[in-house]
């Protein structure tokens, strides 16, 4: 691989240390990378110049539904670029801390999680490499439970699929006995939102997050948002807020966000505006992004500073270049993000996804260009980097 000239950033003093990049790159896939399955135009070539020049980048996504190991073998073939899980943040990947538990959430590695969205028996299998060991689905529920859903009856069952045993039968006239949830994720985009809709509300709704039940502090003015969600009910967990995605429609499509908002919708005509409790991640959360940058400068110290015994001393990460069609997630959220590290992030806003050209964005990016290609080329003018790319 050809040596990089030295370079600088404009308006800056900070020269790379031996030629290394003192930027990156931060790429939403959706709308930016792809559209549904197949690469934009130009997708491949930015990737690749990207990875023959050393030039560190990472893949931060709203989207999900599937284990790090598998979406990332997919995109690498279908890029032409190898991508590995070092370098790839899904809306999901920081669910993995809460195995462990975090500062404010317990350990739920062996507590009974609720787990909603994607495909099938996907994202219990994710939450389950993951290392959550006891995974609930809504459909494993209706299966055991059929009368939770009154529209069960207008479903075969002999054709379900994807669906366990519960590791508690449901029997609400003895709770002690009954399942109980300690967790509810939601993975991915719902794929049955009235049936997953139902139960989250049943639990949120329920004592101690036992299935069947009714907290009798709902509704208690005496206590903290009128006792609605004080009564030891299962922690909620969004992984992305995005209303709407870029998919093979010629009009973007509701995602999970419009399930969240369907949710408060329902919380709020059902407890007369009490605040629904809940975590949300993903972009443009600021949480999400400090995780990215985590991955990132530890994805772009082993890049640049080799894995061998001897490591180089890596320049500082002045800058990140923010790339995405989102203005709501991927622009507010990389305007908006102060890094614990000083480094700067700025947003590129490209046309080929949920932004249409001619429309005035609510979250203002740096510049606006055509495509992914242009954006490359843009930040790479930008830092005053040598070298062309076609």
């Amino acid at each position: 691989m050809a040596p990089h000239a030295r370079h600088y950033r404009k308006g800056s003093t900070a020269v790379a240390v031996d030629g290394m990049p003192s930027f990156a790159f931060a790429f939403d896939i959706d709308g930016v990378l792809l559209r549904s399955s197949a690469p934009l135009p130009g997708a491949s070539t930015a990737l690749e110049y990207l990875h023959n020049n050393s030039i560190p980048f990472i893949l931060l996504t709203n989207g999900g539904g599937k284990h790090e190991s598998t979406r990332v073998a997919e995109l690498s073939k279908k890029l032409g670029v190898p991508l590995t899980e070092e370098n790839f943040v899904q809306s999901h990947t920081p669910f993995k801390q809460l195995v462990e538990g975090s500062e404010t959430v317990e350990s739920l590695k062996d507590k009974t999680i609720l787990v909603t969205g994607g495909d099938g028996e996907k994202c219990r299998k994710v939450a389950e490499m993951y290392g959550f060991t006891n995974v609930v689905t809504p459909t494993d529920i209706m299966m055991a439970y059929p009368s939770i859903w009154p529209f069960s009856l207008a479903v075969d069952f002999t054709a379900v699929q994807g669906h366990r045993p519960l590791p508690t039968n449901v029997d609400h006239m003895n709770p002690s006995k009954s399942l109980k949830i300690d967790a509810v994720f939601v993975f991915n985009d719902p794929r049955d939102w009235a049936l997953d809709l139902q139960i989250i509300l049943d639990l949120l709704l329920s004592k101690g997050g036992v299935l069947g039940t009714v907290s009798e502090k709902n509704g208690d003015p005496t206590l903290p948002n009128n006792g609605w969600q004080q009564d030891g009910q299962p922690k909620l967990f969004f992984s992305n807020p995005d209303l709407f995605w870029a998919t093979s429609h010629h009009m973007p499509r509701l995602g999970q966000g419009g399930f969240q908002a369907s949710l408060r919708g329902i919380w709020d005509e059902t407890t007369g505006g009490a605040v629904l409790e809940r975590t949300v991640i993903g972009k443009p959360y600021p949480e999400t992004y400090k995780y990215a940058e985590r991955v990132l400068h530890k994805h772009r110290a082993q890049m640049l500073g080799g894995n061998g015994e001897v490591k180089k001393k890596v320049s500082r990460l002045e800058r990140v270049f923010m790339v995405g069609d989102n203005p709501e997630s991927d622009i507010r959220g990389a305007n908006e993000f102060e890094s614990p590290h000083g480094t700067e992030w700025t947003s590129v806003l490209v046309k080929t996804g949920v932004y249409h050209d001619g429309r005035h964005p609510k979250y203002a990016p740096k510049v606006i260009v055509n495509d992914v290609l242009e954006a490359v080329k843009w930040a790479l003018r930008e830092e005053g980097w040598n070298g062309v790319v076609d």
